[in-house]
């Protein structure tokens, strides 16, 4: 196999809604009501139910060279138009040789939270409604077989819930996103019999239960003066103590055929902790009762749980530790973690060298199977898939350093004729509290 016969299915990007998205999916006589693009003291920001919602691009900094990342871009004209235009993310899609991409909402939160945590129930809804309508319909129906539906849903009410996982799944929807811990989201526990419903019709219809890191947890900044890079760097090991929540969770035993996704939970440190909860329950669980049916939790999880990473040669090299057959590949597109244009360079230097169908499986066999797409079969083969068809299409895309185009910058980015200094975790909350002026 070379680099240009890969296959790459990413299951997770993130999608910036444009302007429209929610106005064209409103009823008729409520289009007053639905989130909507203002302009604050020179910003782009959302407006929804009185509140401004300022930041529209999260990190969305592909394209800029790395010297000019920041927290976000602050108007749609300094992002890559990729982040909220199908087209243009097709044509991104195709340089960088990503066969199909699953992508996370922005303005909603990346399991909806915005709108999970709102008082006005009913405006909630009909903002869950619409973005999913936007998402699975226009997004992912631009071009059947790029772009995999998920949904975001209701999740204050089961009877919602239910209803809008049927809805979606009428649409061939098999994937949700949600939060990692839903009680650090003002929800009930994983370990709640509320959502039994839930686990249930998640088998049902074949939804994979996606949870992205920062939707319930959140990585912890050591100190304000602390560099921010220590905080970069632990943020996708920040959902570890949620993956050893949903590992000992008992709902498992009832419903064989659920699977959840730890997005952009990378997969370096999998090993260790799945180490650490067999050592637990062989040592502790004769009093505290947990049981795991005569297997050990890491069989569990790795029956169970979908891994995967960005950029993780540690994590590649100890496969034998993990399921391969449950590890997927993830872009990251638009944000500063993300290797575009570059992915397939980097992906093949760290597999190449195993087996051809352990990389299909990690590249793209794993993802198309567990969320149910066959991009194959729409597109028209697995040769018009593969990296090098792909970038064929794409040969025309430009993808020179877009430089220049401002947004949010902290005190040591704007340093000039002083020494440079670590941007620190305090500067970064400052930059985040003054999109909110």
């Amino acid at each position: 196999m070379k680099i240009e016969d890969m296959v790459l299915a990413s299951v997770d990007d993130h999608a910036v809604e444009p302007p429209e998205a929610f106005i064209r999916h409103y009823p008729h006589d409520k289009k007053d009501l639905a989130p909507r693009i203002i302009d604050q003291n020179g910003k782009d920001a959302w407006l929804w139910c009185d509140r401004v919602y300022p930041t529209i691009g999260l990190n969305a900094v592909v394209g800029r060279p790395r010297s000019e990342y920041g927290v976000e871009p602050t108007r749609f004209e300094q992002l890559r138009p990729g982040c909220f235009d199908v087209k243009a993310r097709i044509d991104d899609m195709n340089v960088n040789g990503i066969v199909s991409s699953l992508n996370f909402p922005t303005f909603p939160g990346f399991a909806g939270n915005n709108f999970i945590s709102a008082p006005e129930r009913d405006q909630a809804l009909l903002a869950i409604r619409a973005w999913n309508d936007w998402y699975v319909q226009e997004w992912c129906g631009f071009e059947k077989g790029r772009l995999i539906p998920m949904c975001i849903l209701p999740l204050w009410s089961m009877d919602e819930t239910l209803n809008e996982m049927k809805r979606m799944s009428d649409l061939d929807v098999h994937a949700v996103a949600f939060p990692d811990n839903p009680a650090l989201a003002g929800l009930p526990s994983l370990h709640n019999e509320y959502w039994e419903p839930f686990w249930r019709a998640c088998c049902e219809y074949k939804m994979v239960i996606n949870c992205h890191i920062g939707t319930g947890a959140q990585a912890a900044h050591a100190s304000d003066e602390t560099p921010i890079d220590a905080w970069i760097t632990t943020m996708p090991m920040s959902i570890s103590n949620s993956a050893a929540d949903w590992l000992f969770a008992t709902f498992w035993k009832r419903y064989p055929d659920l699977r959840m996704a730890l997005s952009e939970g990378g997969i370096g440190w999998i090993p260790y902790l799945l180490e650490r909860a067999d050592f637990t329950y062989e040592h502790h669980h004769e009093w505290t009762f947990s049981d795991f049916a005569g297997e050990r939790p890491s069989d569990l999880f790795k029956r169970h749980i979908i891994t995967c990473f960005i950029d993780d040669q540690f994590g590649v090299k100890n496969l034998e530790y993990l399921n391969p057959k449950m590890v997927c590949y993830e872009s990251d597109y638009p944000h500063s973690d993300t290797l575009w244009p570059n992915c397939p360079e980097y992906l093949w230097a760290t597999v190449q060298g195993l087996p051809p169908e352990t990389i299909d499986d990690i590249t793209h066999a794993n993802a198309l199977r567990e969320y149910s797409l066959d991009a194959f079969g729409l597109l028209g083969g697995r040769e018009k898939c593969t990296v090098g068809y792909l970038r064929s299409l794409g040969k025309d895309v430009d993808v020179s350093p877009r430089e220049n185009l401002g947004g949010l910058k902290t005190n040591s980015m704007n340093l000039v004729g002083q020494a440079r200094r670590p941007v620190t975790s305090g500067e970064i909350k400052a930059m985040f509290a003054a999109a909110f002026q």
